[in-house]
């Protein structure tokens, strides 16, 4: 990885241990046209202090990994992060971590890094990827400098493409998770939600299998015509 990748003025100071660490950090792998069952994809599901993009910080990062066609539960990854000056808002209603908790979190760059340590050159994938994508790479330009380059694939997206027949507009997790009977352990958890978007994953890839889209690439590529149909002036 080039230096210039992870070094900024803006950036917290790093110790050299930590600037090592992040050297050594693997290049994001390209969406490849490997059958699904033979990839190893990291789902990930982050908790936040608020929906807005600039301003909200990421609090909780929980993920799962799917490998050789199943969830591989000694893969996990569980961090909440400290955030000084941290107050209860309306958004830890929802996902429940008290402030004390986050006063007690890890430091943001040592989770980070664990992190990105954790997800190595793997695609991600997630339930409105676009926002977790924002967050999370807000999150490692602000505290390691670094310009996340993984891809992303939308479960939200791939749902409706896979299950044209399912009548679901505008669904989020849960009503995937109810068409599916699939149960997620506690919402609005990370770890919880990332685990019930894995599961819902290995569905929606069974499918896509039947379908004949049986890579990670062959999957983006068909998404991306969806989005250029969506966009495209109705005549």
């Amino acid at each position: 990885m080039s230096i210039f990748n992870w070094i900024r003025r803006d950036t917290p100071p790093l110790s050299a241990a930590q600037q090592q660490r992040l050297a050594a950090l693997q290049p994001a792998a390209p969406l490849g046209d490997a059958p699904l069952q033979q990839q190893r994809l990291v789902v990930l599901d982050l908790e936040t202090s608020g929906l807005n993009l600039q301003r909200d910080q990421l609090l909780a990062i929980g993920a799962v990994v799917i490998e050789d066609g199943a969830i591989d539960f000694s893969q996990q990854f569980e961090c909440t992060l400290h955030r000084a000056g941290h107050q209860a808002s309306a958004s830890t209603l929802i996902h429940g971590i008290a402030p004390s908790a986050i006063a007690a979190g890890t430091d943001p760059a040592e989770a980070l890094l664990a992190f990105m340590e954790f997800l190595g050159d793997s695609p991600l994938l997630a339930f409105h990827a676009g926002f977790d994508q924002h967050m999370l790479g807000r999150a490692l330009r602000e505290s390691l400098g670094y310009r996340l380059r993984h891809a992303f694939l939308d479960v939200a997206e791939l749902a409706p493409l896979l299950c044209p027949e399912v009548s679901l507009r505008h669904a989020g997790l849960d009503d995937w998770l109810a068409h599916f009977q699939l149960q997620a352990a506690e919402r609005h958890n990370a770890s919880a939600d990332a685990l019930a978007t894995a599961e819902l994953a290995l569905i929606l890839f069974s499918k896509a299998r039947r379908q004949k889209l049986d890579s990670l690439a062959a999957l983006d590529q068909r998404l991306q015509g969806r989005r250029r149909r969506q966009r495209a002036p109705s005549l």
